[in-house]
């Protein structure tokens, strides 16, 4: 049995003692706010899968009552308190919300007959259970549109709960997107999908028991469901800020923000209810400039410019601001004191750390000095519980500069192991370096232990004292830490380190996702799994040829990399696959036999063993790599 979670230390308390005292936890309107027009709750508030498996449960967090326990920063606690409240709600009346059903929000803006949904959750089985529990006492009302607000999976992956592909066919559901939303949605999951869903696995404290010694939430919502991703593709594109739409008499006016805390991203205004979704840019926290998970690194100086537009062109006027994670905020006033805290959070991060940057601090340096201003500091929706100003810094550093911090030491380091095994030598050995970690250990100063005993297990993994105590310690700033996806890294390399590894339950890879990727798309989701050194001998060719749109590509694999193009080549390739671009991806999510081709409706002729060259140069991604060990 693995060692049972121990308690926090003394250092630890006092920290939050002293959080107790700086913050204004006296304030409750989120709490008025967040369980503001209380329809009805779904209870038990559990989502099951066909064969039993519970996707989603947020009776789980039943715990978060009363009294932040000395394992769980008080405001963390605070914020998974409000972030828990779950039902469906009336925003106004006509706009309603349901929340607590997954990461993410579902909103719901009725119209003459029917009703437009504003993001999806992120499984067909969540999203379809907020749909019943908005009929359920809503009305059987009929699904006329579909808005995605941005490009993330838990905005999208829910949408066969909601409509079908045979619907959208035959014109009777619009699905509304941002431009560059369907590139954007599929590249983000495919290209880098097995790592990203890899590290969202300790992210989001997937493996982690949900309480006070585990997991508590993640800031922006309180976890991620595990059921099945879909995405259909939008049948309109919003292009133009000020464009605007009426699906079943609701009127829409859209502001396009790209390139914020997604690349394509857009806000709407419901202008007959005075109401302004603000997608994920105006949210109850401190958001991500990059995420744990890993991403694109976000533009805060944008982001900022297009929340001051937002206040220009709806400010005033909008008497309520709801987003796609968290709860409402009403009045007009709030609503523009809310927006321009959020503008003014994330322009003033990036402004201070161009100003230090230029000052020659590299990014660890700014972290560590960057104090928000006090009004700033003081309220509860710029706190950093999903994303933090110390990596949030480190992310706009890391925009402008790149990796490398401009000292020659950093330009060609040892890999991690290597590095490792030569400071452990340097401390004087591995039961050395353990000795003197544990004074450090009881002297609060996590940080470093944590530095150090991780260079003990990447040198020695098998050092059982060693692995314990950097377990210990990842414990111990997970208990610390205010912001939800840190705790859950910790905890989560808690776990790795007592347990072992725990694999990746959520992906996001699905062949929904798969089946709209473009072919230039596919082929380079394909290259990306060329095992290049295996391949350096290899050279073959082959022939793509689309019937429906009468498009014909050349692959060619040679020198380790796979690359294609769309014009004419001379001579005849060594193989030619004929098919729609709609069957297409089958090439992606299948084998490259000639049997499973042909069933999947693509026709290949030339040398068939052409396909088996490439299947043998193909390495496709480890998605249960382990992150806190080297292996």
């Amino acid at each position: 049995m693995p060692p049972a979670p121990k308690p926090a230390s003394e250092s630890i308390v006092q920290q939050h003692r002293a959080l107790r005292e700086r913050l204004p936890f006296s304030d409750t309107q989120d709490f008025d706010d967040a369980n503001r027009g209380l329809v009805a709750r779904r209870e038990p508030n559990a989502v099951k899968a066909d064969d039993g498996t519970v996707l989603w449960d947020n009776d789980t967090y039943a715990f978060l009552d009363g009294d932040a326990p000395e394992t769980v920063n008080p405001s963390l606690w605070r914020q998974s308190q409000l972030a828990a409240v779950a039902g469906l709600f009336e925003v106004v009346p006509g706009v309603y919300q349901v929340r607590g059903m997954d990461l993410s929000n579902t909103s719901f803006i009725e119209g003459d007959e029917g009703v437009i949904v504003v993001d999806t959750l992120l499984s067909a089985e969540t999203g379809r259970a907020a749909l019943e529990l908005y009929r359920k006492h809503r009305g059987d009302r009929a699904v006329k549109a579909i808005i995605y607000t941005h490009s993330h999976a838990d905005h999208f992956g829910g949408v066969r709960g909601f409509v079908s592909q045979e619907e959208v066919d035959a014109g009777e559901v619009k699905i509304f997107a941002p431009e560059g939303f369907v590139e954007h949605a599929v590249s983000e999951n495919v290209y880098a999908g097995t790592a990203m869903n890899r590290r969202a696995g300790y992210m989001y404290g997937a493996a982690l028991a949900r309480g006070p010694q585990g997991q508590v939430g993640a800031g922006l919502g309180q976890t991620v469901s595990i059921g099945t991703v879909t995405l259909i593709a939008p049948t309109d594109l919003v292009t133009t800020t000020g464009h605007e739409e009426t699906v079943d008499g609701v009127r829409m006016v859209f502001q396009m923000a790209p390139d914020t805390e997604a690349p394509s991203e857009m806000l709407i205004y419901f202008p007959d209810f005075k109401a302004l979704c603000a997608a994920e840019d105006a949210t109850h926290t401190f958001h991500n400039l990059l995420t744990l998970r890993g991403a694109v690194v976000r533009d805060p100086h944008g982001w900022a410019g297009y929340l001051t537009e937002t206040i220009d062109l709806f400010g005033g006027d909008a008497e309520v601001v709801f987003a796609s994670h968290h709860w409402p905020t009403w009045g007009a006033e709030r609503v523009v004191e809310f927006l321009s805290s959020q503008r003014d959070l994330y322009a003033y991060v990036h402004d201070q750390t161009l100003r230090l940057m230029n000052k020659g601090f590299t990014g660890p340096e700014i972290a560590e000095q960057m104090q928000l201003p006090p009004a700033l500091e003081n309220t509860w929706s710029a706190r950093g519980y999903y994303g933090s100003v110390s990596h949030n810094v480190k992310a706009v550093y890391q925009r402008y500069l790149g990796w490398f911090d401009g000292n020659p030491a950093s330009l060609w380091e040892h890999t991690p192991i290597e590095q490792s095994k030569r400071y452990v030598e340097f401390m004087g050995g591995a039961d050395t370096v353990v000795a003197k970690a544990r004074d450090s250990f009881g002297a609060g100063d996590f940080r470093w232990v944590a530095q150090v005993v991780n260079h003990v297990v990447y040198a020695q993994p098998d050092h059982s004292e060693a692995r314990a105590l950097l377990a210990d310690t990842y414990e111990q700033l997970g208990y610390g830490a205010e912001n939800g996806t840190w705790r859950s890294w910790y905890l989560s390399g808690t776990t790795e380190l007592r347990e072992g590894n725990f694999g990746t339950p959520t992906e996001t890879t699905a062949p929904d996702v798969i089946g709209q990727l473009t072919p230039s798309m596919l082929f380079d989701a394909i290259a990306i799994q060329v095992h290049g050194p295996k391949s350096w001998d290899e050279k073959l060719s082959i022939d793509v040829v689309l019937t429906d749109t009468d498009e014909r590509y050349r692959l060619r694999l040679a020198n380790g990399v796979l690359t294609y193009s769309p014009r004419a080549q001379k001579g005849d390739a060594d193989a030619t696959l004929t098919t729609t671009t709609r069957a297409l991806p089958a090439l992606a999510l299948g084998s490259l036999s000639t049997d499973d081709l042909a069933k999947a409706g693509i026709d290949v002729s030339g040398e068939g063993s052409v396909l088996a060259r490439l299947a043998a140069a193909l390495e496709p991604g480890d998605k249960n790599f382990a992150i806190v060990t080297p292996e």
